[in-house]
């Protein structure tokens, strides 16, 4: 099976109804890519699939076959920090840290469709995700400067 991850071609032989967090994971050692629930509903598996958020731990390895993944390792340009990985960090966005990489892709996601999200657009678009340290004001500011405004209030 074709997987083009962070622009790089793979060829996997794996079972087809493996995950494709597993297959990240385990077989191409992106281990940024983070297993919370394993039912799609805590947001720490996400990673783009042809731009769109999705949660790898509910995705079939077969169903991305062929489509561009981007993970959390593949998000900056080279040792430049994608713009929402910049905001994290200056913003302290998180604590310990096991949602974030699953909060700045979806926030990339959004980001791309909508540079200029409001409040509530970004609230719709981190809704499904979860981070038990409560780093949710944080967050929000970081996405808020990450989109610039200013010093995301």
């Amino acid at each position: 099976m074709h997987l083009k991850v962070n622009d790089e071609s793979h060829e996997v032989h794996v079972d087809a109804e493996r995950t494709l967090l597993s297959v990240l994971r385990h077989e191409l050692e992106l281990t940024g890519t983070k297993y919370g629930c394993g039912e799609g509903n805590c947001g720490a598996c996400t990673v783009l699939i042809d731009g769109e958020a999705t949660r790898s731990c509910i995705t079939p390895v077969t169903s991305a076959s062929g489509r561009d993944i981007t993970t959390i390792e593949g998000l900056a340009d080279g040792d430049k920090l994608h713009p929402v990985q910049e905001a994290f960090v200056e913003h302290t966005a998180f604590q310990c840290a096991y949602c974030t990489s699953g909060f700045i892709m979806s926030s990339a996601a959004l980001l791309d469709r909508n540079p200029k999200p409001d409040e509530e657009q970004i609230k719709s678009a981190l809704s499904g995700h979860i981070c038990r340290c409560g780093a949710y004001v944080r967050i929000l500011k970081a996405v808020k400067s990450a989109a610039g405004e200013g010093d995301a209030g």
